[in-house]
C-alpha cells in the first residue's frame, strides 16, 4: 500500500493518496524541486524505479577528514580497514566490563576526574547535588521512569529551548506537517546515538510525530544540554544522557536504549558509530530485525566502511556524512560561526592579531579559518592533501607543517579526523598560555592522555576549561578536554541543523519504506534528488526564487526540468 505526498510548497500541508500499489515503499526518499506555481511531483514518483546501485557509494579515493576518528571504546579507535574480507574486525575490549557496574563514590570519581568534568548545563542549575542520575528516581508527569536525565524538574526550561529551535528548522518543521497524517514511519522502531541538543530534539519529535517509536542516548559526554534532555524526557521519549557522564555512564546509558524487554529497535541513527559498534559487541542478534542504518559522521562512516570490507555489515547503511547538505553546509557554515562561538565563551580571546594554526583544510578547517581570517587573525594550515592544500593556499593562508610553527601561534585547532595529530612533543613546545581545542567527533586528535601524568598539574578554570600545568610554570590552556568544541562548549546554529536533520530524517523513511532487495547489505549515498529537494526546502526562508529551464534549455542539458540537475560525480 502506498500513500504519497502531492505538496511541494511549505505553506501547503495538504495531504492526498494515490492508489495502492503492490511492491512500492510507502514514501520514498526525494521530492521534486518545489514549482513557486504548481504542485511538484510526489516523494514516491520523485525517484521511482532508481536502482540501488547508483545511489552505492564505492570507497572515495578521498575521505572528508574533519571529524575525529575512532570514537568508541574507552581503549581507542577501531582497527584499520581490513584489506580482505578474511580479515575479521576487531574491537577494543572496553576497560570495564559493562555488568560489573561501580559503586556509587567509584562512578562520582570517574565523572570528576583529575580535570573535574563538568556536569551542568549553560542554562542549568549549577547548585544541583552531584547525585549520580543513575542513582536518583525520578518520574515524569505521566509517571514513566524510562529514563535518566539530570533533572526531570528542567523541563520546562527544555521545552522553551525546543521551541525557539523549532523556528529556525523550517524544513523539518514543513516535513513534520506533511507526512504526520500519513505515517510513513509508523511500526518504526528507531535507537538514536547523537548529540542530544534542542535541534536534535526538533528532530526526535518529527521522527515521532511521523509514527515512530524512539529510544536516544547521547554520541557526546559532554555536548547534552539537560534541560533539552529533560524536556523530551517529560513528553514521554526515554533519554538516557547528560552533560558530563563518565565513560561508564556513558556506555551504560547506550545499554538501556537497546537493551529493553519488550522493544526492539528496527532502524539506528547513529552519529559515530558508538551504538552501532555496541549492538554488534553485545546484542548481534539484533541485526535480524534492523532495516538499516542511518550514519551522519566521517567517523561513523569509516567505521562502516570497514564493517563492509570485513563482510560483516549485515543491513543497508546510508551515509549521510558525505551528502552535499551535510558536507557543504553542517560542515562549512555550521563550524564557520561556531569556532568563533567556542573560543569566545570559554577564553574570552581577542582574535585580532592572534597566531592560529588549524590542522586540516577539509569542510570544517575551511570554514574555521575563513572565521578567523575574518575577525583579523594570522592563520596557518597543515595539511597531508596537495588539493587541499593548495586549496589553502589560493585562499591567501599559509601551509606549514605543525612543528615550524608550534611555538609562536596563540591557538591550535585540530579538525583531521586523524589520531595523535597535536602529541605530547607538541604539547611540551607550545608558548605560555596556547589554547588548544578540537573541532573534530572524538578526542583521538590532540594526546591528552600523555598530559595525565604526575609531573603535570590540572587546574579546572571554569566549566569545559583546563589549565595544564609544567613544572616550570608554563601552562597551556586545554578546551573540552580535546572534545568536540563548539558542542561541548558553546552552541551551534539551528538553521543549518535543519538541514542534516531534514537529510536524516527523509533517510530514515527510505530506509524502512524501501521494498526488499532495493538495498542491499552495504553503505550507500543519498541519491542526488534528495540533496536538491532538502535545499529546496529552505530557500522560502530567504525569500528566494529558483529560474527555471524552458524545454528547450531542458533538452540542450539532457536533464530533466525537475532535477536532478548535477551528475553524482559533479563536485560542488
Amino acid at each position: 500500500m502506498s500513500v504519497q505526498l502531492v505538496t511541494a510548497k511549505i505553506a501547503d500541508v495538504e495531504l492526498k493518496e494515490d492508489k495502492p500499489s503492490d511492491g512500492a515503499p510507502l514514501v520514498s526518499a526525494a521530492m521534486a524541486e518545489p514549482d513557486n506555481n504548481s504542485a511538484a511531483p510526489p516523494l514516491s514518483q520523485a525517484i521511482k524505479g532508481l536502482p540501488a546501485s547508483a545511489m552505492k557509494r564505492s570507497e572515495p579515493a578521498q575521505r572528508p577528514r574533519e571529524v575525529g576518528e575512532g570514537a568508541g571504546s574507552p581503549e581507542g579507535a577501531v582497527s584499520e580497514a581490513p584489506r580482505t574480507v578474511k580479515k575479521q574486525i576487531q574491537f577494543a575490549d572496553q576497560k570495564r566490563e559493562f555488568n560489573k557496574r561501580p559503586t556509587k563514590i567509584g562512578r562520582r570519581s570517574l565523572s570528576r576526574s583529575i580535570s573535574q568534568s563538568s556536569t551542568d548545563s549553560y542554562s542549568s542549575d549549577s547548585s544541583d547535588d552531584e547525585t549520580s542520575p543513575r542513582d536518583k528516581q525520578q518520574k515524569n508527569s505521566k509517571g514513566s521512569s524510562d529514563f535518566c536525565v539530570k533533572n526531570i524538574k528542567q523541563a520546562e526550561f527544555g521545552r522553551r529551548e525546543i521551541e525557539i529551535a523549532e523556528q529556525e528548522m523550517p524544513a523539518l518543521m514543513a516535513l513534520r506537517k506533511r507526512a504526520q497524517g500519513e505515517k510513513p514511519l509508523a511500526g518504526a522502531k528507531i535507537v538514536g546515538c547523537t548529540h542530544i541538543t534542542a535541534q536534535t530534539a526538533v528532530l526526535i519529535e518529527t521522527l515521532g510525530a511521523l509514527g515512530a517509536q524512539c529510544r536516544w542516548a547521547a554520541c557526546n559526554i559532554y555536548s547534552t544540554l539537560n534541560e533539552v534532555a529533560a524536556a523530551l524526557a517529560e513528553s514521554g521519549v526515554p533519554v538516557f544522557s547528560w552533560k558530563g557522564e563518565s565513560e561508564d555512564d556513558f556506555w551504560w546509558c547506550i545499554d538501556r536504549c537497546v537493551n529493553v524487554e519488550g522493544w526492539q529497535p528496527n532502524m539506528i541513527l547513529d552519529d559515530g558509530g558508538d551504538l552501532t559498534h555496541w549492538i554488534y559487541k553485545k546484542y548481534p542478534n539484533m541485526f535480524k530485525k534492523i532495516k538499516g542504518i542511518v550514519e551522519e559522521s566521517v567517523t561513523g562512516v569509516h567505521r562502516l566502511y570497514q564493517l563492509s570490507k570485513a563482510g560483516k555489515l549485515c543491513v543497508p547503511a546510508m551515509n549521510v556524512n558525505d551528502s552535499v547538505t551535510k558536507q557543504k553546509f553542517d560542515n562549512l557554515y555550521c563550524c564557520r560561526e561556531s569556532i568563533l562561538d567556542g573560543l569566545k565563551r570559554t577564553t574570552d580571546m581577542m582574535f585580532g592579531g592572534k597566531q592560529v594554526v588549524v590542522c586540516g583544510y577539509g569542510e570544517v578547517g575551511k570554514g574555521c579559518c575563513a572565521a578567523l581570517k575574518a575577525m583579523g587573525s594570522i592563520v596557518y594550515v597543515t595539511e597531508i592533501d596537495p588539493i587541499c592544500a593548495l586549496q589553502a593556499c589560493m585562499d591567501g593562508f599559509r601551509l606549514v607543517k605543525l612543528n615550524e610553527v608550534i611555538r609562536q601561534v596563540d591557538i591550535v585547532i585540530t579538525c583531521t579526523g586523524n589520531k595523535n595529530v597535536v602529541t605530547r612533543e607538541h604539547l611540551d613546545r607550545m608558548k605560555n598560555g596556547c589554547i588548544v581545542c578540537n573541532m573534530g567527533h572524538s578526542n583521538t586528535e590532540i594526546d591528552v592522555a600523555s598530559l595525565r601524568t604526575p609531573e603535570l598539574t590540572w587546574e579546572r578554570v571554569r566549566s569545559q576549561v583546563d589549565h595544564v600545568i609544567w613544572p616550570d610554570g608554563k601552562r597551556i590552556v586545554l578546551l573540552a578536554e580535546g572534545r568536540l568544541l563548539n558542542l561541548s562548549c558553546s552552541t551551534v546554529p539551528t538553521f543549518v541543523l535543519s538541514i542534516t536533520a531534514t537529510t536524516q530524517a527523509l533517510a530514515l523513511i527510505e530506509l524502512y519504506n524501501a521494498p526488499e532487495g532495493r538495498y542491499k547489505q552495504d553503505v550507500y549515498l543519498l541519491p542526488k534528488k534528495m540533496d536538491e529537494y532538502v535545499a529546496s526546502l529552505h530557500l522560502p526562508t530567504f525569500d528566494a526564487h529558483l529560474t527555471e529551464l524552458s524545454d528547450e534549455q531542458a533538452k540542450y542539458l539532457g536533464l530533466n526540468k525537475n532535477g536532478p540537475f548535477k551528475p553524482n560525480y559533479y563536485r560542488y
